[in-house]
């Protein structure tokens, strides 16, 4: 039998409420008698209230196991690093695009920025500042997106930049 001391009551109550193991089972793992935990668990009213919940969790734990190590169920782990992935691998393709787009816009600005304006092609410049300028700004839309740089301020950037951009276009 274990002695007065060393008896962890805390841990039999625990075992008891929650309905597993037995009374007997319990008496045996810590050196007690059958007698001994019925009566503490009369005296201080444990109940076997915790049973049913433990059966519950115990039975969603299963089944979650179960579902999990199927070959065609995925973790959320799982989930989360293939779908950053996808996303990751697109952006950076958004990114690379932009790049060959914003180089072509500047090579359009280079152009019209070395351009003799005459009364004869002065339509033609016009039309082609105007392309030029929503060229750029929607590379730089496309860029503030694929970088998360969309934010209030940011957009309205983007928009003080495109009316700055036309006033100048105007006056071409």
């Amino acid at each position: 039998m274990a002695t007065r001391k060393s008896i962890d009551w805390e841990s039999i109550e625990a075992s008891y409420r929650s309905g597993s193991p037995s009374v007997r089972a319990l008496a045996e793992k810590y050196g007690l008698t059958e007698g001994a935990i019925r009566k503490r668990a009369s005296k201080e009213d444990w109940k076997r209230d915790l049973t049913g919940k433990v059966q519950a969790a115990t039975k969603e734990k299963l089944v979650r196991t179960k579902v999990r190590t199927e070959s065609t169920q995925r973790t959320d782990a799982e989930i989360i690093e293939s779908e950053s992935d996808v996303r990751a691998e697109l952006v950076l393709s958004h990114r690379t695009d932009l790049a060959q787009w914003r180089g072509i816009a500047n090579k359009l600005c280079d152009a019209l920025s070395g351009m003799d304006v005459t009364a004869d092609n002065a339509g033609d410049f016009a039309r082609s500042l105007n392309a030029g300028v929503d060229a750029q700004l929607k590379v730089i839309k496309g860029e503030r997106q694929a970088y998360n740089l969309d934010t209030e301020t940011g957009d309205k950037t983007v928009s003080d930049l495109a009316a700055m951009m036309d006033e100048l276009s105007k006056e071409a």
